[in-house]
């Protein structure tokens, strides 16, 4: 058989490099193996070529401004044209390498291949091979990264994963990811290790006071986390020495923090190693410190070299080599005491070293056999013969058709399951727990690592509420005393969750505990420890706390159930836990000492005891009379929304035929009688109930019927003849916005401070009032990343342009100021107060554009442009931040933003734009198809504003 491997850079010094050339060199023994490598950067490579592998480099780039094709030479001027040009099957964002003459050289390598197998080492490359390699060529690729941490690194994986024969991952969670991801489009998911190079490996005796480190040094691999828990030890371990392997960006930091630690006698930033396998024999501890590894090779080549190993139990990888305790230590990620401490106890106990270090070799197994090789045999075997059976070509074109439905022609939506929980105990009681159950309750499901609860009407706000009552619900049948307390509302936070806090005492502590596992000995409900800075540490099913070895006196723990709707997205489970932490006595006594900040601060002096009840989330829980007290800081006037949704609507929109979207029993299916853009407005509205529940009332300006799915008991609709009365207003505008935004602060009983959206706007993640009002009144607006042009009023500008241009003239007229900004399309925050303020001061213009039934040239944006910037010169509004994407759906090169979006979940809010009539390349009838099946996957919860959904009947 011949198998070619392809990489991007073989010659580089990386864990990917040494893994497909330890497999390669696996299957040479038997098969015909070359390795193809897209670019050549050294003169050497950095890992010795195995023998029997060949190599072949497709494009020279030892001098990067020259860039050639490496089989002959050909005219520079040609070469440097085409290396500036963007590859036409690599997008920038995923690897910007790539290039036109990468292109020519790849297409030409692999149309005219003949290997029987094709193995790639990145998704790229995977994508790059289902689209040149010939038919009937077996594609595998391997993966070396954890994808589902990898962002958009993943993206060219997901996009052309379904034309795979195969995909290789190290770990069963990894697997079990893909197989979430990828659904029934998906190809053959095998688990099978890293490779590691049979025949003589070099062991430690373990005596030598060394720590090794191997990684690239780039942020993900935390090295710095080695290099500060390393430090602590020094003075009570002076003998010891840690040696970091590597090169990369983080160098530089490295070596101040080392300088800064006073650490350059024992702490050595050695550079990358060729033979690392050397190097382990010459420690006696390995230590991995990274963010995210799929299988680390470092982890498995350490133990080879019989050392035990300390490191981060990151998703995936480490807890697919590492017993916990019986040959290395896992410790819960970013927790640098936990770290500090088992490293510690492997530098002062020899015994231990050399116990756990004789288990790693002994789980290893025999230097001359290779697992992992004759599972690449068996899998590459029955591939190639599936492959010349009739019948698998369809097979994969149906996968491929199945994704393409899925993802509205593969360039709209890609469901992204969410990434894996922090780690839960690994011990067996555990685990068997979880699995009682599970038999106890067939309705739950597995999602991020745990049991979880599975309802399809549940916000953030509703999984917080009931977490708390988990928590309330143990206290007060314990009689266990507490006290609910308010913690800072902070806004500038990415990690803007709704969250309950109590304080109990910490001499009851191991009373709660005992009655939390008590109370949900057959429930999937979960504790885990909160650090001081606020990271899950160590996770337990309730049931076994008991036996679990909890740490011995923890601050803070966090209760919850996680909840998962029944198509997997989103979960909600430790974000929105219920935190009790454990208070103290001050020394003298008498105040209450807390581990947490509270509006009132960390300590709460006795004369502020004062027990008082008071409702949240729905019930009586007991807290103190200064939590009661309004304060300075705090937010405690309504905020309103208004919808301004113009057009005019047909007249199919208000029937109520069975089964459509318009029916109580359907809520949630695109209509094929409704116009689809009603279905914007049911989105948006979803993501206020899941992510903005302290909004008040919610107005619908419009001049069409309401669509028939929307109670209107729940949401106001305002019609443009009560903001246009006649005789005054003749002739309300339908074909003006403009106009509409000049008479919103006469919205019927609106409050002061109120949101603007239209149905295009979305929230994509929890929000509090602070991120776009001051808590004293004053808006926040956010500027748009391109500047007002410092030109006049154009015919061509578009028309949200020249309404900008006109304000600004206003402003220059008045203030004597220029207006350099665009706003963005996100929600703007604007006061009914600020509004009249305009509308008294430019009365001329703000008349003209609500008198206006189509767009004019003299229109100004009353709301959407005047009011942030005539709130700032006049000290009523300042700059805000906000995480927002902006797509057009119009163009098709934008579409890919989708999967991003839904992928992270990290935007604050996002805007999709569209159009009534064919824009860009994609025909409005797609945009409109693509933005129901993104916005049905990001908002699968059917809001309390929709007729005959679950939240509407529950919360009457």
């Amino acid at each position: 058989m011949k198998i070619k491997y392809l990489l991007t850079h073989a010659d580089e010094m990386g864990g990917t490099q040494r893994a497909v050339l330890a497999s390669a060199a696996s299957a040479a023994h038997r098969h015909e193996v070359e390795v193809v490598s897209v670019f050549r950067t050294r003169a050497e490579p950095f890992f010795a070529v195995p023998e029997g592998v060949s190599t072949r480099y497709l494009v020279d780039a030892t001098d990067p401004a020259s860039p050639r094709p490496a089989r002959r030479p050909q005219a520079a001027e040609v070469c440097r044209v085409l290396a500036a040009q963007p590859s036409r099957y690599v997008e920038p964002a995923w690897d910007d390498a790539f290039h036109r003459l990468s292109d020519l050289e790849l297409a030409r390598a692999l149309r005219g291949t003949d290997a029987d197998v094709v193995v790639t080492s990145s998704p790229v490359l995977a994508a790059l091979a289902v689209q040149l390699v010939p038919a009937g060529v077996v594609t595998v690729h391997q993966e070396h990264a954890a994808d589902e941490r990898r962002g958009l690194g993943a993206e060219p994986l997901l996009r052309h994963g379904p034309a795979l024969d195969a995909l290789v991952v190290g770990t069963d969670a990894a697997r079990a990811w893909y197989a979430d991801a990828f659904g029934a489009s998906g190809p053959y998911l095998a688990v099978v290790p890293r490779s590691l190079p049979t025949g003589f490996r070099p062991r430690s005796a373990r005596l030598n006071p060394v720590v090794a480190v191997a990684a690239r040094l780039v942020p993900d691999k935390q090295v710095d986390h080695a290099i500060r828990a390393f430090g602590r030890l020094v003075d009570e371990h002076p003998e010891w020495t840690l040696r970091v392997y590597g090169d990369g960006p983080e160098l530089p930091r490295l070596r101040t923090l080392v300088d800064e630690l006073e650490l350059n006698d024992n702490v050595h930033l050695l550079g990358a190693a060729p033979r690392m396998d050397e190097e382990w024999a010459r420690a006696s501890v390995c230590l991995l410190t990274s963010r995210a590894e799929a299988y680390p090779l470092v982890l498995a080549e350490a133990r080879a070299a019989a050392l035990p190993c300390v490191a981060f139990d990151c998703p995936d990888g480490p807890s697919a080599l590492i017993r916990d305790g019986v040959d290395g230590f896992l410790v819960t990620p970013g927790d640098l005491d936990g770290l500090t401490a088992a490293l510690g106890k492997l530098l002062a106990d020899g015994a231990l070293r050399n116990r756990l270090g004789d288990a790693a070799l002994e789980a290893v197994g025999s230097p001359v056999a290779d697992p992992a090789g004759a599972m690449w045999e068996e899998l590459l075997g029955q591939l190639r013969s599936g492959a010349a059976r009739p019948g698998a070509a369809d097979a994969k074109a149906d996968r491929v058709a199945e994704y393409e439905a899925r993802t509205q022609g593969g360039d709209a939506v890609l469901t992204v399951p969410a990434a894996p929980g922090r780690r839960v105990a690994t011990d067996l009681a555990h685990k068997a727990h979880e699995v009682r159950i599970e038999a106890l309750h067939p309705g739950l499901r597995r999602g991020g690592g745990q049991v979880c609860l599975v309802a399809d009407d549940l916000t953030p706000a509703d999984v917080a509420d009931r977490n708390l009552g988990l928590v309330v619900d143990v206290l007060e049948g314990a009689g266990i005393p507490y006290v609910y307390v308010d913690t800072p509302d902070d806004t500038a936070a990415d990690d803007v969750v709704h969250r309950h806090t109590v304080v109990v005492a910490a001499d009851r502590r191991a009373d709660f505990l005992d009655a939390v596992a008590d109370a949900y000995a057959d429930d999937a409900v979960y504790v885990a420890v909160v650090s001081p800075e606020g990271i899950l540490t160590r996770t337990a099913v309730a049931g076994v706390l008991g036996a679990w070895g909890l740490v011995a006196a923890p601050d803070t723990v966090r209760v919850f159930q996680p909840v998962v709707t029944s198509g997997g997205l989103p979960r909600l489970a430790g974000a929105h836990g219920a935190n009790v932490s454990f208070w103290r006595e001050s020394e003298h006594g008498r105040d209450l000492e807390l581990p947490v900040r509270t509006t009132i601060g960390q300590v709460l002096p006795a004369g502020a005891m004062t027990p008082v009840r008071r409702r949240v989330a729905g019930r009586e829980v007991t807290t103190l009379a200064p939590f009661e007290r309004a304060r300075v800081g705090g937010f405690d006037f309504p905020v309103d929304v208004v919808y301004t949704w113009p057009g005019a609507a047909s007249e199919t929109e208000a029937t109520d035929a069975p089964g459509s979207p318009s029916s109580p029993d359907s809520p949630d299916s695109p209509s094929s009688s409704e116009s689809l853009d009603s279905e914007a407005l049911r989105y948006s509205l979803r993501s206020l109930d899941m992510y903005a529940p302290w909004v008040r009332t919610i107005h619908l300006v419009t001049d069409r019927p309401a669509p028939a799915w929307l109670d209107t008991g729940r949401v106001a609709v305002v019609r443009h003849g009560d903001l246009f009365p006649a005789p005054e207003w003749p002739s309300p505008p339908r074909g003006n916005p403009l106009a509409v935004e000049t008479r919103l602060h006469q919205v019927p009983g609106l409050a002061e401070h109120f949101l603007h959206l239209t149905d295009d706007m979305f929230l994509g993640r929890e929000s509090r009032p602070g991120r776009f009002f001051h808590a004293n009144g004053i808006t926040r607006h956010f500027a748009a990343r391109d500047a007002l042009p410092p030109t006049p009023v154009s015919a061509d500008d578009p028309f949200e342009v020249r309404a900008a241009k006109n304000g600004r003239a206003l402003l220059e007229a008045r203030f004597g100021r220029t207006a350099t900004q665009l706003y963005r399309r996100a929600p703007h925050a604007l006061r009914r107060g600020v509004l009249r303020e305009i509308e008294r001061e430019f009365a001329a213009e703000v008349s003209g554009t609500g008198r206006a039934a189509e767009r004019s040239h003299t229109d100004v944006a009353a709301a959407t442009w005047l009011h942030p910037a005539y709130a700032y010169v006049t000290g009523q509004g300042v700059p805000g931040e906000i995480a927002h994407e902006h797509v057009d759906l119009g163009d098709r090169a934008q579409h890919r933003l989708l999967t991003r979006l839904l992928a992270s979940r990290a935007y604050d809010a996002f805007c999709l734009a569209g159009a009534a009539s064919a824009v860009g390349d994609v025909p409005y009838a797609e945009q409109a198809r693509i933005r129901c099946a993104f916005l049905a996957e990001y908002f699968p919860v059917a809001s309390r504003f929709e007729r005959g959904s679950a939240r509407n009947l529950r919360t009457r």
